[in-house]
């Protein structure tokens, strides 16, 4: 079992406010935060390091969230690799805006703005066991 301080949440946002709040969000829960720009550079992180988790932000110029999210998950099963939980960041509520995200190949979705109580129930249900019990 991994230290919680081990679990690596990757967030994927193009507003440097939004970058610096979620990042800090993530932190206070005991959690390592890196952060991309668009999802070219998400992608090139997943690359890179091992993550636990993705917030994506569905709307971002160069590759947006959903076009990263599908090459994800075809980069996942064209190398049979064990599937990376991606939450999606939307500026909606309205469960319609859930759709697209499911179509993608997102887990689930979070509105922003959302709050401590929200991302870590996200966190709670879909980071690996040793990391869920820190939690808790």
């Amino acid at each position: 079992d991994q230290p919680l301080s081990r679990a690596r949440v990757l967030i994927v946002e193009d507003t440097p406010v939004n970058q610096l709040v979620a990042a800090e969000m993530v932190k206070r829960l005991g959690l390592h935060a890196d952060v991309a720009g668009n999802g070219v550079e998400a992608l090139d992180a997943i690359d890179r390091l091992p993550y636990d988790l993705i917030l994506m932000d569905c709307q971002m110029p160069v590759m947006d969230g959903f076009e990263a999210t599908r090459r994800l998950r075809a980069h996942e099963r064209q190398h049979h690799i064990k599937r990376l939980p991606v939450v999606a960041l939307t500026a909606s509520a309205m469960a319609e805006d859930n759709a697209p995200c499911l179509n993608a190949g997102m887990d689930a979705h979070l509105s922003k703005p959302f709050q401590d109580d929200d991302l870590t129930s996200i966190l709670s249900m879909y980071l690996r066991a040793e990391h869920r019990d820190a939690l808790a």
